[in-house]
């Protein structure tokens, strides 16, 4: 019950480049005009007083009060979270417009150091709320129905009880949350310092990452053999990182008696190990039928004997190269989203009208795509790395997704609004989706509607069978760290172990792409967080085959579900359209759909 953590950035990101129209910028103010905005001092100035009251007040008496009280507590707790949410959005916002920037990296980490200190009292609410009896607690929920509005949350925090420390750790631990964030701090900073040079140009990450997917295969090549020789020569840094994070997880992991290293996620995410276990195993089994028949098509379509590296996200040859504007991606995507239910683009204008997306590419600023919620009485704000590729249509639809959703969600209030990241990624893989179908509707000859299909078929792909790569990576590194420390070498090994197993017989590899592993932020911000852009899409798909089943009333039950925002279980979510994740044959649903398009392909080939 603390303030959101800083964004994480989305998986499929990407960019291209040209003249692109005028480019949106965040307007901030909506949080505070600066760093020196009395209105800033002023809820610093409140937030260290209304800690201390707060622990004052409760600390050491929450099993004596009555069902009125405990709601009046909660609801403190959940203003202090809106206060330090806002204070910590704004902070990290402005770092990650120029990461490079000396100043801003001061004041967002002496703002987390101030909020962390102020925040340090109130470590014990969480621990008195799991020694509360189940007995007592239900008698206080029966008792107050605002109360009971709550349960959610109560069940998460006690989900956490058989891992709970001494009341005098948690308060270290809480206090050394800081030590942690700097090694994801030096990772962000080392990635945004990074410069690479491709053909006498000089780039940073997104130029050069940018480059893999252009039509000259000479340009896709030597991008890659910069990204490798750069990352190379940086990765002993990357190493000490992922060494380093893993290893402070293992010892809270060690020290809470979490049984695996996903644990903590899963709790998190509020799903069940079973489950995500079933969406790995059915991934993985699909591996032939999904990215090893998709590459050998492309294999041929590309007219290669082997495919490397460079060429997996290279366009096909028959796509020609086009530079999508501002304006019209804005149109494209708006189009697409209102015609599923106007109410969409309703909620998805003021994203542009008002300062609530920053497109464009600048040096220092972070790379990839991300949409913050912030607080529940601001507005959420979307961050893109725009370069005008068709793909970048579809990260701006699938971020407007996300800021749609969370939109939504703020009815909930501050402690209820936020998603766990399995249906986190509910409406921004359903928003891509909508603007698939648009543009795929809109396709004037068969060449064009195999572009697109292609396309939706590669990001399907990168979303569901490189993520979960990317969690059988990480469940491999964790448990080897275990062990001992790892060279580069040792998780270069790792990585290689995965990568030919779900890309499959149609790849070579180039030497230096078993370094391609230090550029994922995901492994160094949020572990294990991967997986949920699998369950997302595939449970989209399968949201979208009873769309398409039966459309009558899809949207009043698709917008109360992005409604319930954290306020629900998965089970309870998914019941109106009569789906259920914990069933194994749930995950084929999603994983047919992407293999109905390969089957589209294929036949376009006869």
């Amino acid at each position: 019950m603390t303030h959101r953590p800083t964004p994480v950035f989305d998986a499929n990101a990407s960019s291209g480049a040209g003249d692109l129209g005028k480019l949106p910028e965040w307007d901030l103010s909506d949080l505070y005009t600066g760093e020196d905005a009395p209105e800033l001092k002023r809820d610093l100035d409140w937030l260290q007083a209304a800690c201390a009251d707060f622990a004052g007040d409760y600390e050491g008496k929450l099993a004596d009060l009555d069902a009125g009280g405990l709601l009046e507590c909660i609801k403190r707790n959940e203003a202090i979270s809106t206060t330090a949410g806002r204070i910590m959005s704004f902070a990290g916002l402005r770092y990650y417009q120029l990461t490079t920037d000396g100043g801003r990296t001061k004041f967002l980490s002496d703002t987390q150091e101030k909020i962390t200190n102020y925040t340090t009292p109130l470590v014990f609410f969480t621990l008195e709320l799991n020694r509360l009896e189940d007995d007592h607690l239900s008698t206080l929920l029966k008792q107050n129905a605002e109360l009971a509005r709550y349960r959610p949350v109560l069940d998460r925090i006690r989900a956490m009880k058989p891992y709970q420390l001494s009341d005098e750790l948690e308060k270290l631990l809480h206090d050394l949350g800081v030590v942690g964030d700097a090694w994801e701090r030096l990772f962000d900073e080392t990635i945004a310092g990074l410069s690479f040079d491709v053909d006498g140009e000089p780039l940073g990450i997104e130029g050069t990452l940018n480059l893999l997917t252009e039509q000259d295969r000479s340009k896709r090549e030597a991008a890659s053999r910069e990204l490798a020789r750069v990352f190379g020569e940086n990765i002993r840094t990357f190493a000490r990182v992922h060494n380093t994070t893993a290893k402070e997880k293992e010892v809270l992991d060690r020290w809470r008696g979490m049984p695996t290293a996903q644990t903590g996620r899963h709790l998190s995410n509020d799903v069940e190990a079973e489950v995500v276990e079933a969406l790995r195993d059915a991934v993985v089994a699909a591996y032939p039928k999904l990215s090893h028949r998709y590459y050998e098509l492309k294999r041929k379509w590309l007219g290669l004997d082997v495919m490397q590296v460079w060429d997996r996200n290279a366009p096909l040859p028959m796509e020609e190269t086009k530079t999508v504007g501002w304006d019209a991606a804005r149109s494209t995507v708006m189009e697409a989203y209102t015609a599923f239910d106007p109410r969409m683009g309703d909620l998805a204008k003021p994203f542009f009208d008002r300062g609530w997306i920053d497109a464009g590419v600048k040096p220092g600023k972070a790379p990839g795509a991300f949409a913050h919620p912030t607080v529940t009485d601001v507005h959420p704000y979307v961050m893109l790395n725009y370069l005008g590729k068709p793909r970048d249509v579809m990260t701006l639809a699938h971020e407007l997704g996300h800021g749609v959703h969370q939109v939504l969600a703020a009815g909930q209030g501050e402690l209820l609004s936020s998603t766990p990241l399995t249906l986190a990624e509910t409406a921004s893989v359903f928003g891509e989706m909508l603007t698939f179908r648009k543009m795929l509707e809109e396709a004037d000859t068969n060449a064009e509607r195999k572009v697109l299909l292609a396309g939706k078929v590669e990001d399907m792909i990168n979303t569901v069978v490189r993520q979960i790569a990317f969690y059988d990576f990480e469940c491999k590194l964790h448990a080897a760290r275990r062990q001992g420390e790892l060279t580069p070498d040792d998780i270069n090994a790792l990585w290689m172990s995965v990568q030919a197993q779900s890309l499959g017989p149609a790849f070579e590899f180039m030497d230096g792409y078993e370094t391609f592993w230090a550029y994922i932020p995901h492994f160094v911000h949020s572990p294990f967080y991967v997986y949920a852009y699998a369950f997302g899409d595939g449970l989209v798909n399968a949201l979208y085959a009873v769309y398409e089943e039966n459309p009558d009333g899809f949207q009043d039950k698709y917008f109360d579900m992005l409604k319930a925002g954290g306020s629900k279980h998965h089970k309870a979510l998914l019941a109106p359209f009569g789906l259920d994740a914990s069933d194994p044959k749930f995950w084929d649903k999603g994983l047919s759909m992407i293999s109905g398009m390969i089957d589209e392909l294929e036949a376009m080939e006869g």
